[in-house]
């Protein structure tokens, strides 16, 4: 039987962690990881929370005083296409620990309505946005890392059947 990831969703909001969400969240990380060729069990963390909570956290650990729709602090300082080792497990629970992503829902909703498709897309898109930089993705200039993770996340999406349109 194949080793299995665990993905723990909590929520501070009412209703936030609901079965679709955990859901998708789930399955669009273990898609995302195994697009990457992680095939060993890990563990990520992920937070739905709203803008003043997301605030709370980004002023806390980044020093930046807003809210934004998605963060993500990986346990590893990566580069694309470098994984962890197996070696780097938690010897207690046997997984290696990638990192923690939080994704405010109230962003989710307003963006989702700002490029016109579904919060399922827009949530979705966050998801693969952030485990992407737990693997050492990054976008911090419009080269080609940029290119190199909006590729990487659209191809992520279309193999789960996820695309820009409305659906």
């Amino acid at each position: 039987m194949a080793k299995k990831h665990y993905i723990p969703v909590t929520s501070d909001l009412p209703g936030g962690a609901s079965t679709g969400n955990c859901a998708l969240i789930r399955k669009v990380i273990r898609t995302a990881l195994a697009a990457e060729g992680v095939d060993f069990p890990c563990e990520v963390d992920v937070l739905l929370t709203d803008d003043a909570g997301i605030h709370a956290i980004n002023r806390e650990m980044r020093q930046v005083d807003r809210a934004t729709d998605v963060l993500s602090f990986p346990e590893f300082d990566l580069t694309p296409g470098e994984l962890p080792s197996p070696q780097d497990a938690d010897p207690g629970t046997g997984l290696v620990p990638l990192g923690d992503m939080v994704i405010s829902l109230e962003h989710v909703a307003s963006q989702a309505k700002e490029y016109g498709h579904p919060r399922r897309r827009e949530l979705a898109y966050l998801v693969v946005h952030s485990a992407l930089h737990l693997l050492g993705y990054d976008h911090l200039d419009e080269g080609p890392e940029k290119k190199q993770m909006r590729a990487r996340e659209e191809a992520i999406l279309a193999s789960l059947g996820i695309t820009r349109e409305v659906d």
